[in-house]
């Protein structure tokens, strides 16, 4: 594709090249291939259940190993709330008080959301500082029809010189509402981390973050953090990251060419957090563990998910050390036959690596070659959780372009339904993926492992968006958890429900494990 100087200096001060530009524009042309499914991953085919025995095992090892580790929480949390708030923004613009109540507008709309938000009102966390604010914006407000009532109080959580919630980043929003203070989804992630995420009575969390938001998570921090640590005597390193602009994507119009604004300059777009996988590669430690920001509960579940956090922890551990036992091995070269099919059986079996038919065929030394390639990779154990009709990604064994069956999260968009067989193992799914996820990203030697190398850059994502009401397709790179950890060794662990509680829209938070008295 052509472009002008000025497309050339824009796309070179976002650190981007034309040639990576135009690559893009490609993937757009051709598309993006579905992903070829194989089987559901379920209980005994690719998913463990850790029995009650089998899961306090793992706690205590993790126990036993966790003040030798450098331990991270890695925590991405860039959100702004808007979509929290879809509903409501949608009601101010909507409703008109003149012609219409409130129960018709919701009647009419099927407006079960807003039904809810007004039902369960007095039980959000913000409500009684909404309040105070209305009562002191509008000193009239005691004397209102209830109609009017219900619309001066959304206004005041959403308008930008009154409350402006949905501007806010989600980790910053009033969360949780407790006798004595309010907390955000930011403070739950402190006292979970040193329920799980400590070494030494020292934890560290990495929160990536909008660059516009960080005057005011730092402002937070300093705000709890005393009280945090007095509660927890944990300490707390905080430190922040930004998604990097050199991985933003073109948009394109459904004609595939560069879509522009209005005034005339190109469109980039943040490309999903698969772009974060920049900011994971530059952290330093032995165990990471990775959850969304607004996966938190109140602190009377806290132990529940700590636990199930400790046991997937203390399973990493186990086959990190093994793993790297077997490398060491591996490197001497000088092996028995039997020695080198135990390495073998251990890939397949507790690191679920579909080992090729033709192994025991192959020469001594290549199959040296090939176990260390196996084994010397970054590994992740991912909890899931049963499928209770949560949309988003889930575990499946996949056929690769090689031939190659592995296990990895799959997103509902990557897998083409008009497919019947697809379709058939998307139906069989049995589990859901959370975001549980817990990763080890150095070698045998102690190194770190460079993960882009364990990206595939097939698995990106394209979806229809819209902007100033003119359609448009974006381009998200490999997910996180999906692509980005495509050639990663994965296991995948049950884990209970209790450990996905994510705040979607703002009635999610009405739910038992966001609120203190239920």
């Amino acid at each position: 594709m052509e472009f002008t100087e000025k497309d050339i200096k824009q796309i070179a001060s976002k650190n981007l090249t034309v040639d990576k530009v135009n690559a893009q524009i490609q993937l757009f042309k051709t598309g993006v291939p579905f992903v070829n499914l194989k089987d559901a991953a379920n209980i005994g085919n690719g998913i463990l259940k850790f029995s009650e025995t089998e899961k306090n095992q793992a706690i205590k090892f993790f126990e036993n190993k966790r003040n030798e580790k450098a331990i991270l929480k890695f925590v991405p949390a860039s959100g702004a709330a808007t979509r929290m708030f879809k509903f409501l923004f949608q009601f101010i613009q909507e409703y008109d008080a003149n012609h219409e109540s409130v129960n018709s507008y919701i009647n009419r709309n099927k407006a079960s959301e807003l039904s809810l938000f007004l039902v369960g009102v007095e039980k959000l966390p913000f409500y009684d500082q909404a309040l105070s604010k209305v009562n002191e914006l509008i000193p009239n407000f005691n004397s209102l029809s209830q109609d009017e009532k219900k619309l001066e109080f959304i206004k005041i959580i959403l308008e930008t010189d009154k409350l402006n919630y949905g501007f806010y980043p989600k980790g910053l929003l009033p969360f949780h509402q407790y006798k004595d203070h309010v907390s955000t989804a930011f403070e739950e992630h402190l006292f979970e981390a040193a329920l799980y995420a400590s070494s030494n009575n020292e934890a560290e969390l990495h929160f990536t973050i909008s660059e516009k938001h960080k005057n005011i998570f730092d402002a937070e921090f300093k705000r709890i953090e005393e009280i945090v640590e007095a509660k927890t005597k944990t300490k707390f390193n905080i430190s922040f990251s930004y998604q990097c602009q050199s991985t933003d994507t073109i948009a394109v119009t459904p004609k595939n060419e560069a879509f522009r604004e209005d005034n005339g300059k190109l469109l980039f777009r943040p490309s999903g957090h698969g772009a974060l996988l920049n900011n994971l590669n530059q952290l330093d430690a032995d165990v990471i563990f990775i959850k969304n920001i607004d996966n938190v509960v109140v602190s009377k579940y806290e132990n529940e998910v700590a636990e199930s956090k400790k046991m997937l922890g203390g399973l990493l551990i186990e086959l990190q050390e093994k793993a790297f036992a077997y490398l060491h091995k591996l490197e001497e070269n000088d092996l028995s036959e039997k020695e080198l099919i135990t390495i073998a059986e251990f890939l397949k079996t507790k690191l679920h690596v579909v080992i090729n038919i033709e192994f025991e065929k192959y020469s001594k030394t290549y199959q040296i070659e090939y176990l260390r390639e196996k084994l010397n990779r970054p590994i992740r154990v991912c909890g899931m959780v049963k499928n209770e009709g949560e949309p988003g990604g889930g575990p499946f064994w996949i056929k690769g372009e090689s031939g190659n069956i592995s296990l990895q999260i799959v997103e509902s968009a990557q897998i083409d339904k008009k497919n019947k067989s697809q379709k058939r193992i998307l139906k069989n799914a049995t589990h859901f993926n959370p975001v549980d996820l817990v990763c080890g990203i150095k070698n045998y030697k102690g190194e770190k492992f460079d993960l882009n190398k364990y990206v595939d850059p097939k698995t990106a994502f394209i979806t229809m968006k819209t902007k100033t009401g003119k359609d448009l397709k974006a381009l998200e790179l490999p997910g996180l958890w999906n692509g980005s950890m495509a050639h990663w060794n994965t296991i995948f662990v049950e884990v209970p429900l209790i450990t996905f509680n994510p705040v979607k829209t703002v009635t999610d938070l009405l739910k038992a494990t966001h609120q203190i008295n239920e």
